[in-house]
């Protein structure tokens, strides 16, 4: 069996137009190509979408997991504010409040520890108490003028 062309089909046809029983090359090379298009500016998108997040990872913790949170808030519900405003945010510099107060703690805490009392030893211990002692019965007696009578209460001197 011979294929026939229908009678006003023109004898020289376009090299993209398929004869029947043939595959087609365009098609499929056009399938192809749209496939790659559409993975590649999927791609394109996505880095172009991460790129407030890519310019805050220098930055504070707090504040790329800001930027972080508002791009995924704009990935997923499409308003687009949200990825500006973390542009934004991470193309700003907060400063640093946490450093200077850790510092400053840090610095308290020294000062607490040179004020504290300097550890004695337990041989020391006893003499200091002894001597504490005295020295409180030596500034009681001290204190007591020698004329005054002493009182008598309920019976005791």
């Amino acid at each position: 069996m011979t294929e026939q062309l229908h009678a006003m089909t023109p004898h020289h046809l376009p090299f993209y137009i398929a004869k029947p029983g043939e595959t087609d090359v365009l098609m499929i090379a056009m399938g192809v190509f749209l496939v790659l298009a559409v993975l590649g500016i999927g791609n394109v998108y996505l880095h172009l979408h991460s790129l407030p997040e890519r310019m805050a990872h220098k930055s504070q913790k707090l504040q790329f997991e800001i930027v972080a949170v508002l791009g995924l808030i704009s990935l997923f519900t499409h308003i687009h504010i949200f990825w500006i405003a973390g542009l934004l945010l991470a193309l700003i510099d907060l400063p640093d409040f946490s450093t200077p107060l850790s510092s400053i703690a840090g610095s308290v805490e020294k000062i607490a520890d040179n004020e504290s009392p300097p550890t004695v030893s337990p041989v020391d211990e006893t003499a200091l108490a002894q001597a504490t002692r005295s020295t409180e019965r030596a500034a009681l007696a001290a204190s007591k003028p020698a004329s005054a009578p002493a009182k008598e209460a309920r019976g005791h001197v």
